[in-house]
C-alpha cells in the first residue's frame, strides 16, 4: 500500500508511543524509520518499527541513558538497554558539541542495540561541518573469511564528509547481508539470496531461520572480514562484550573531526564538493548509468519520495505493526494504575 510521508511518521510514532516511549523519544525514532522508508531500506524502515516493538515489549525497562566517563575531548555512554536511536543520537549530538568546542571528539557507547542507519548521524555532524567516522559492533552472527560459524557483528561503518553540496558518506556492513533484511525476510516468508548464510550444520542455506541459527557470510572476502573484525575491535573500546549474548551490549564508536584543525575549513568543503563532482564526470562503462559518489543514490531516493509524498509499505508489515501497535496499547492501558 501507498502512505504519505504524514501518513508513515505517524504510524511510526504512535507504534512507538504504544509500547512506551515517551513522545520525545517517539519523534527521535519515528524520524529514523521514515528516513530509511525514504532512502528506499524499508529493512529498517517501518519493519524494524516491529522488532522494536518485539524486542522493547519481551525484556525489562531500560536504565537511563548515563555517562560513565568524560574529558573535554571524550565521553563514554552508558546506554542502560536503551534502543540505540535513542543512544546513538545522544552520542551525536554530544560528539558535535565537544568538536565544536575543542575541534576534535572521541564518542562512544555501549549496552545499545538497533542503532540504524549511520549515515543518519553522519549527515547530522557533516550538516556541522565536520567530518565524521562511525563504527558498530554487535552480537557474533557474520562468520569470518573461510568460516561457517559466527564471530563478528554485522559490523557497519560509516564515513561521512561535508561538501557545498550534499555531503559525502560511505556507509556499509561488513556482511554480506543486514539483519534487519534477514529478520523481514523471515518474518514475510521469503528466501535469502545464495551465498548469503550458513545453516547450523556450516551448509549453505536459504532459509533466514536456519541463517540466524547459523551464520550469516561477510562481505568482501578476505579483505571485508579484515574490516569486520577492525570494526569489532574499535566498538570492543567503547566497553561493549566481544561476544554479547543475544540483542544487546552493541558498541558505538563515533569520531568527529573539524578540518578547519588541518586547513581552511570552508576552502575544504569546496574542494571536496569539486572533487566528488569529478568522481561523477568520469567516463561511464555504460552511458545509461553514470557515475555515481556514496550517497548520491540515496539522496535521490529521498528527495524523489518526497516530492511524491508517497511511500510504498508492504501489506503485511502495515497490518502487523498496527496489530502490534493496538496490542501494546492495550496492554498498557490495563498495566497503568487507577
Amino acid at each position: 500500500m501507498k502512505l504519505t510521508v504524514t501518513q508513515t511518521r505517524d504510524l511510526a510514532h504512535t507504534a512507538m508511543r504504544s509500547c512506551g516511549y515517551t513522545d520525545e523519544e517517539a519523534a527521535v525514532i519515528a524520524d529514523h524509520l521514515l528516513d530509511c522508508e525514504l532512502r528506499g531500506l524499508s529493512f529498517g524502515g517501518l519493519a524494524r518499527g516491529l522488532s522494536v516493538i518485539e524486542r522493547r515489549s519481551s525484556t525489562p525497562a531500560p536504565a537511563p541513558i548515563t555517562i560513565v566517563k568524560e574529558t573535554p575531548v571524550s565521553a563514554t555512554i552508558d546506554g542502560g538497554d536503551q534502543v540505540g536511536y535513542l543512544v546513538a543520537t545522544h552520542a551525536t549530538n554530544l560528539a558535535i558539541t565537544k568538536a565544536s568546542a575543542v575541534g576534535v571528539s572521541i564518542v562512544a557507547a555501549r549496552r545499545t542495540w538497533y542503532t540504524g542507519m549511520f549515515s543518519y548521524y553522519l549527515e547530522m555532524i557533516t550538516r556541522a561541518g565536520f567530518v565524521g567516522i562511525a563504527a558498530g559492533s554487535g552480537l557474533q552472527l557474520v562468520a569470518p573469511h573461510g568460516g561457517t560459524e559466527g564471530r563478528f557483528g554485522t559490523n557497519p561503518i560509516a564515513f561521512g564528509f561535508p561538501s557545498d553540496e550534499q555531503p559525502i558518506i560511505w556507509d556499509i556492513g561488513t556482511s554480506a547481508v543486514m539483519l534487519g533484511e534477514v529478520l523481514l525476510r523471515q518474518r514475510l516468508g521469503d528466501l535469502l539470496d545464495d551465498g548469503h548464510a550458513y545453516g547450523p550444520d556450516g551448509r549453505p542455506t536459504r532459509d533466514p531461520a536456519e541463517a540466524l541459527a547459523g551464520a550469516l557470510s561477510v562481505w568482501g572476502g578476505h579483505k571485508g572480514s579484515g574490516l569486520a573484525l577492525v570494526v569489532q575491535l574499535l566498538g570492543m573500546m567503547t566497553g561493549a562484550a566481544a561476544a554479547p549474548e543475544g540483542l544487546t551490549d552493541c558498541g558505538f564508536f563515533l569520531l568527529v573531526i573539524d578540518p578547519g584543525l588541518l586547513t581552511d575549513g570552508r576552502d575544504y568543503r569546496t574542494r571536496a564538493s569539486e572533487y566528488a563532482q569529478s568522481v561523477r564526470d568520469t567516463r561511464p562503462v555504460d552511458p545509461a548509468r553514470p557515475v555515481r559518489v556514496p550517497f548520491d543514490r540515496s539522496a535521490a531516493e529521498r528527495s524523489r519520495r518526497l516530492a511524491e509524498d508517497s511511500i510504498d509499505v508492504d501489506d503485511r508489515v502495515y497490518h502487523t505493526l498496527r496489530s502490534l501497535t493496538e496490542e501494546c496499547a492495550l496492554y498498557l492501558d490495563e498495566a497503568s494504575p487507577d
